[in-house]
């Protein structure tokens, strides 16, 4: 049997977070203080309700129309247009039935993310982990997408797991039948993340079964992207040690973008998400081979059309 190993001792919650109304309140006041209120009013052609609305995006990561024609007693129509002159200001990006910050430089706040899309997160944990085999050897990266991996994960056996997210280490160390091992450097205080150097030498040390990686952005190349050069560089290791990769994205993170490349998808095995891919990236993975599993039953993207004659991915539904 094997052992049960936790290599850092660190405070930390190992059950999933409630953003309950206490945080989300906290979140705003922290957003929508004085000099920040002052800042986005000064934006150009914002109204007061506009400015709001942004205050909530930036809160928690993703606003949706009828939930905002709710709020300020308007119509969706009316909402429809706030969220196009947010567009227009590319402070928001447009997304099915609402809108998610737009984000070039720096990535959410780690509570807002957590927010943003839960329940496909959720879906795409499952169904990653499903494809987990028990008696193998796996990293699990940074991310919140991943941390839902872990979750689904707890009822495996004989696993060693190497990571360098304190959040995944905390949800798995308890379980008597997974080996956790959790690399060294510097915990990012913002999402317990373990970055720099030594997280990379460690993780170099290993040659493992699969390894599970997130991005936070997808470009419509295939490019894999993300906003912290080190931890670019742990995820880089991550790839260049595993045998099989498997990348879990849910479908907004392919209307975003980062300045930072991990990797490109011919560089996967497996690609966890939840919707249909848009055609450009179907037919990338098609071409190279790439299973594409969605995890939940939706509509295709609506980010492009598809081309004529244009060759499926090798997908399967879960």
């Amino acid at each position: 049997m094997i052992s049960n190993h936790f290599a850092v001792a660190n405070g930390g919650s190992a059950g999933p977070l409630t953003l309950s109304r206490f945080h989300l309140a906290a979140a705003l006041a922290a957003l929508t203080g004085p000099a920040n209120r002052r800042t986005i009013s000064a934006m150009a052609g914002l109204s007061h309700r506009q400015t709001e609305i942004l205050n909530l995006a930036r809160a928690t990561g993703r606003v949706m129309v009828e939930d905002l024609a709710r709020r300020f007693e308007v119509s969706a129509q009316t909402i429809r247009k706030d969220l196009n002159d947010l567009c227009d200001q590319r402070s928001l990006t447009r997304i099915h039935g609402g809108a998610i910050i737009a984000s070039g430089v720096e990535n959410l706040a780690y509570e807002a993310r957590r927010f943003v899309a839960a329940e496909e997160k959720k879906a795409i944990g499952a169904a990653a982990a499903a494809r987990i085999p028990n008696g193998c050897s796996l990293f699990i990266n940074i991310g919140t997408t991943t941390e839902e991996v872990a979750s689904a994960l707890t009822s495996h056996e004989d696993l060693l797991v190497i990571t360098n997210n304190l959040n995944v280490a905390m949800l798995l160390y308890r379980h008597p039948r997974i080996e956790v091992i959790v690399a060294g450097g510097t915990v990012r205080r913002a999402d317990g993340a373990v970055v720099g150097s030594t997280a990379t030498q460690l993780i170099s040390q290993f040659k493992v079964d699969y390894a599970i990686i997130g991005a936070s952005a997808i470009d419509e190349e295939g490019a894999l992207l993300d906003f912290d050069y080190r931890e670019v560089q742990a995820a880089q290791a991550i790839i260049a040690n595993a045998r099989s990769v498997m990348l879990v994205a849910d479908s907004t993170k392919l209307r975003r973008s980062a300045a930072v490349r991990i990797a490109h998808l011919s560089q996967i095995q497996t690609f966890v998400t939840d919707s249909p891919l848009p055609a450009g990236l179907a037919s990338i993975c098609h071409h190279r081979g790439i299973e594409v599993v969605v995890a939940m039953d939706k509509p295709a993207s609506d980010m492009d059309d598809a081309e004529p004659g244009s060759p499926p991915p090798a997908l399967r539904s879960v």
